[in-house]
């Protein structure tokens, strides 16, 4: 019988590459994804209708309020970005301890299940410069869940945060992906969607998307309002 995993599950690019990756490594995924008030919550529909399609045994969805904060243009009417953004500089779509938050949920689910493998699709390279996606934050995190927990504390088991993406390019993601079988029609990344749910093209979520398509040489089956690369 395969171990269990708690997969962080968006529906978008990077989350389901990662779901792909548990499976191969032999793991039986338990996906998780979060309604905190994004205004890009079409994801969720994405991730609602395919956890199953992509081996999850079981689908969470955690709802949370994350407007009641604020603090970032995808919790609150601040318009995203569509000009880039610039080096260095931490972008307003960066969510106020999101990752933290969405591990300490992950992590309590893995305690009830018996799991001590949580993945989580964050990048250091293709990424915003969210300060919640660095080697060294997910190091931190990984030790507070062994310092936190029955099993941590007991020494019955060793809780570890895989980051199977962190190292790689967005191209090198979706080669990953296509070599595992992701169908990325099932997929979504725009912070910016039409009420339809159709991607903006023009914000960095969708330039970094377009972007490694266009460097792997595959065309993105997505459809875009306009397509910014």
């Amino acid at each position: 019988m395969s171990k269990k995993a708690v997969v962080l599950y968006s529906g978008g690019l990077d989350s389901t590459t990662c779901m792909a990756i548990a499976r191969a490594e032999g793991f039986t995924p338990y996906a998780m994804s979060f309604a905190y008030g994004q205004r890009h919550s079409v994801e969720l529909e994405k991730a609602k209708r395919h956890a199953g399609l992509l081996g999850a045994a079981d689908h969470q969805l955690v709802e949370i309020d994350l407007r009641r904060i604020g603090g970032s243009a995808l919790t609150s009417e601040t318009a995203v970005p569509k000009d880039g953004v610039k080096e260095g500089e931490i972008p307003v779509t960066y969510v106020p301890a999101r990752n933290t938050i969405f591990l300490s949920f992950a992590l309590g689910w893995a305690e009830v299940l018996g799991a001590f493998d949580i993945y989580i699709g964050v990048n250091a390279l293709d990424y915003s410069g969210y300060p919640d996606c660095r080697p060294e934050y997910i190091a931190a995190f990984e030790t507070l869940a062994n310092l936190a927990t029955r099993a941590g504390v007991e020494k019955t088991g060793c809780y570890r945060i895989h980051t199977p993406l962190i190292e790689l390019s967005k191209a090198q993601i979706i080669e990953k992906g296509l070599a595992l079988g992701v169908d990325y029609a099932l997929t979504h990344s725009c912070y910016d969607p039409t009420p339809e749910g159709v991607a903006c093209g023009e914000c960095d979520s969708c330039r970094l998307r377009l972007k490694g398509f266009r460097e792997a040489g595959i065309p993105d089956p997505v459809e875009y309002v306009r397509r910014k690369e």
